[in-house]
């Protein structure tokens, strides 16, 4: 990974970090029952000194009034993601609802990309060793964001398959995944029949293209049935805006009804599903596009589901687009399904990066609005082409930043230089 890339993901973290605060929607309040509401357990921690990075802390979180081991997941955070806050509204949550969750750091700079993965994995054996009384390794869940949604896949299955964990409940959970290695082929088609699999996806999110998780979900040999590819939209809701960026799920930068209904809602019903058998949350969680899986609040854009999921941007949209050179599975980015000959033949935008003026071309010949938003789904400007095939757009009131353009549902990535 380049430095620059590094610190694009450290700074995400830090920033997000900063900016955490409780649930505070001015909208939506928080489910009071059924899937997404919050559990009545009281979340007690054990923390340790990590054995495979020197200053850091091994932790697990878990329902304190609870007796014996319970059902586990073993999370995967993001790059630069080394201090637990960064999920705390989702350990909560999860520990609240009766299970525990172990959190491994694992360092950011000065080791490999493997040695990364071999952290993350031992660290998860080392707390499953440690506190046999607490973690349930017959009923696991692997969850991850960004950098650790992508490496939580080899990290899994070297758990299913050589300690036999979740040989009676296994799931997985993967949030804007970023490249996965430690993962062949082979291995990707030999996870254990019983896996299901949610993979997450954020309409805003300009880091990790999307192919990455559509080429591990066409390939991972678990049936149509136990896997969902769920798309997130932004909205804006009187005024308030709820982002579907990189950094969907939060409690970091925006700790609202997304959370709850995008993400927790799904991961809720896919537990109980899987931990505790319960047959019918899995209309909520694997609902294959039912109307308990998607439904969001009235105003909220409802879930997209896929079984055959498709890119919607071209990969220069991305910081790190699936053919890069970092990615080992870049020869698998054509074979995902793609509308990129679609996306190709639609509006042209130059320069890019751009300064004072912008130009769109090879626009649609009738009336077509012209949207510009933020990166956190902040409408920008409005403008109409008035059938103009060529139009010249001011952006020199925009601060230096990254911004959506959209034309037609197609969206490209402008970026705002210095003047």
């Amino acid at each position: 990974m380049r430095p620059s890339s590094l610190l694009t993901l450290a700074l995400i973290f830090i920033v997000s970090l900063a900016l955490a605060q409780p649930y505070n929607d001015p909208n939506f309040p928080k489910p009071t029952s059924g899937y997404g509401s919050d559990g009545s357990y009281t979340v007690s921690k054990l923390e340790y000194d990590h054995p495979y990075f020197s200053g850091e802390t091994i932790e697990v979180f878990y329902p304190k009034e609870k007796a014996g081991k319970v059902p586990t997941i073993f999370f995967c955070h993001g790059y630069g993601g080394v201090n637990s806050l960064y999920i705390n509204g989702m350990i909560q949550y999860i520990a609240k609802k009766g299970y525990a969750l172990v959190y491994v750091p694992y360092p950011t700079t000065g080791v490999s990309i493997e040695d990364r993965y071999d952290i993350l994995r031992e660290g998860f054996r080392h707390a499953a060793r440690k506190y046999p009384q607490i973690i349930d390794t017959t009923k696991v869940g692997f969850m991850g964001h960004s950098f650790g949604g992508g490496a939580m896949f080899g990290v899994a299955h070297a758990c299913f398959t050589q300690n036999n964990w979740g040989s009676e409940g296994r799931f997985l959970f993967s949030l804007a995944p970023w490249y996965s290695y430690q993962l062949t082929p082979e291995q990707l088609n030999s996870f254990p029949a019983d896996t299901k699999l949610i993979m997450h996806v954020y309409e805003e999110d300009v880091l990790n293209d999307h192919r990455m998780a559509i080429d591990i979900f066409n390939n991972i040999n678990i049936s149509k049935e136990d896997k969902d590819y769920i798309y997130v939209q932004p909205a804006v809701v009187n005024g308030t805006t709820y982002a579907a960026g990189h950094n969907l799920p939060g409690t970091y930068e925006q700790y609202d009804a997304m959370d709850y209904y995008a993400f927790y809602r799904l991961l809720d019903a896919m537990c109980d599903y899987v931990f505790n058998g319960n047959v019918s949350a899995k209309n909520t969680a694997l609902g294959n596009g039912s109307s308990e899986q998607i439904t969001m609040p009235t105003g909220l854009k409802p879930l997209q589901q896929s079984d055959e999921p498709q890119p919607r941007f071209e990969e220069t949209f991305y910081e790190f687009p699936c053919s890069a050179i970092l990615n080992p599975r870049r020869m698998f980015c054509g074979l995902t399904s793609s509308t990129e000959d679609e996306v190709s033949s639609t509006f042209i935008l130059y320069p890019n990066p751009a300064r004072d003026h912008v130009t769109l071309s090879n626009l649609p010949s009738q009336n077509t609005n012209i949207t510009i938003t933020g990166i956190l789904g902040r409408k920008i400007k409005t403008l109409n082409t008035e059938g103009k095939t060529e139009i010249v757009i001011d952006i020199s009131d925009l601060r230096k930043g990254i911004y959506l353009v959209t034309v037609d549902g197609i969206s490209k990535k402008m970026v705002v230089s210095h003047r």
